[in-house]
């Protein structure tokens, strides 16, 4: 099967990176468009085979997956034309829908609409995709074989695709910024950066991994570790006191009505 990039980006590159890595696909079979020559230069190197246009990506792959950011896929789409009929594309562009994506498109395939995550990198990404597709079986199993090998896949509706941008796409981003935060109280109490930014790190991750492996609820898990006047009672009382918990909720909230304007091109 031979496997289309438009882009690779961020997204699009870390879906490629770690395909590659995971080794589900082969640099032989994938075949790449973008406009960065410094990305194009990066994925020959690796040994995936670079076009000059996307009409001639669209032409020679049999399953694409268009990474470009939203606001750039009018024009993106519009070059495929009819090169994708009979064949299947996998985009992972916030906020477009499916019948958007068919419109900028035209032709006649077959299509997967999906939001991913950076994480995918390194084979922690969460995938949520759209159980609609017309994808084939085929199609389907092959999708779920490479999301799989790079993180968990959740199948729903299409509209939650833009909820799961709002909270798992943009998520990482989110909490990057508590790592910072976690070492810099570390880094304030004495200890040095790079250890305070390691153990704040694996805190996070060994803390999603309890949640991921025992099914247990957060709630559940976060009560395990407030013994009765303890130090870890009063860091969530002080959590709280700051409105951590409605910050969360109300970026997730915006970032997902933020993921359908885009869809409109605002």
């Amino acid at each position: 099967m031979k496997i289309g990039f438009l882009g690779a980006g961020a997204m699009g590159g870390a879906i490629l990176s770690g395909a590659i890595k995971a080794g589900v696909v082969q640099p032989a079979d994938v075949y790449l468009y973008d406009v960065s020559e410094a990305i194009t230069a990066k994925y020959a190197e690796l040994g995936c085979n670079v076009v000059s246009s996307n009409r001639e990506l669209g032409e020679t792959v049999d399953i694409l997956l268009s990474c470009v950011k939203p606001q750039y896929a009018a024009g993106a789409l519009a070059e495929l034309g009819d090169t994708l009929d009979g064949k299947a594309m996998i985009s992972i562009m916030a906020g477009l829908t499916t019948e958007t994506i068919r419109k900028m498109t035209g032709g006649n395939f077959r299509l997967l609409r999906l939001m991913p995550n950076t994480p995918a990198l390194v084979g922690m990404g969460a995938f949520a995709l759209d159980a609609g597709t017309d994808l084939t079986d085929e199609e389907k199993a092959f999708a779920q074989k490479l999301f799989e090998s790079l993180g968990i896949v959740e199948w729903m509706s299409e509209d939650l695709i833009d909820t799961a941008c709002g909270l798992s796409g943009a998520g990482p981003a989110y909490i990057y910024l508590v790592i910072e935060a976690l070492a810099d109280g570390g880094v304030a109490k004495g200890l040095p950066r790079k250890t305070a930014q390691n153990l704040a790190a694996q805190t996070v991750m060994g803390a999603a991994k309890m949640v991921l492996e025992t099914g247990q609820h957060p709630g559940f898990l976060k009560d395990q570790v407030c013994s009765p006047g303890g130090n870890t009672i009063v860091g969530i009382k002080t959590l709280e006191e700051h409105g951590v918990r409605g910050a969360f909720i109300d970026t997730v909230i915006k970032s997902t009505e933020r993921t359908k304007e885009l869809g409109k091109g605002k």
